[in-house]
């Protein structure tokens, strides 16, 4: 039996316990480069357990889940954040629940970016793999490479899953 998991949108004070929102705002920052550039800064912080592991940028390419988008699993990195920042104006999905023992479903939150907002997962926080809603989409990833196991899994019983309904913000996409 699947549970509806309602979706809100993505806010940096509704996603707190679970990381950061990376999202460009006009007041955060300074100019730089002789007044051409803005940099926003230090949206984020790479949180690596390690001082021998390394920072990495990638390029996830990911594709559209099957609807509706079942929700089955969650995952964690237990030794470093992972960041992801979509490279086009899409929105995407996020599913998270708070770091600790086991994510329950009951527990699950599910947020929606405006396509301009990305995050990044604190250590430890469950969250679900990429959910997009175009069919393809790709992301600037900043996570740990080193030594030791940094991934978790943990799938949901037999017949027990979180579902989202994301028919209205398809159709929305595709306007």
């Amino acid at each position: 039996m699947a549970t509806s998991i309602p979706i809100e949108p993505l806010t940096a004070q509704a996603f707190k316990n679970f990381g950061d929102v990376i999202e460009a705002i006009e007041s955060d920052g300074f100019s730089i480069n002789q007044g051409y550039t803005w940099r926003h800064h230090k949206l984020a912080t790479v949180g690596m357990d390690n001082p021998e592991d390394d920072a990495i940028i990638s390029i996830f390419s990911s594709k559209r889940r099957p609807l509706p988008m079942a929700i089955n699993m969650m995952e964690r990195h237990p030794l470093g954040s992972q960041a992801f920042m979509p490279l086009t104006d899409t929105p995407f999905l996020v599913v998270v629940a708070e770091a600790g023992t086991e994510p329950k479903l009951a527990g699950l939150r599910a947020f929606v970016s405006n396509g301009k907002q990305g995050v990044n997962y604190s250590t430890g926080v469950w969250h679900h793999p990429l959910l997009i809603l175009a069919l393809e989409q790709n992301f600037l990833v900043v996570d740990r490479a080193g030594k030791g196991n940094n991934l978790n899994e943990v799938f949901f019983a037999e017949g027990k899953c979180g579902q989202l309904n994301v028919t209205d913000l398809i159709s929305k996409l595709a306007r």
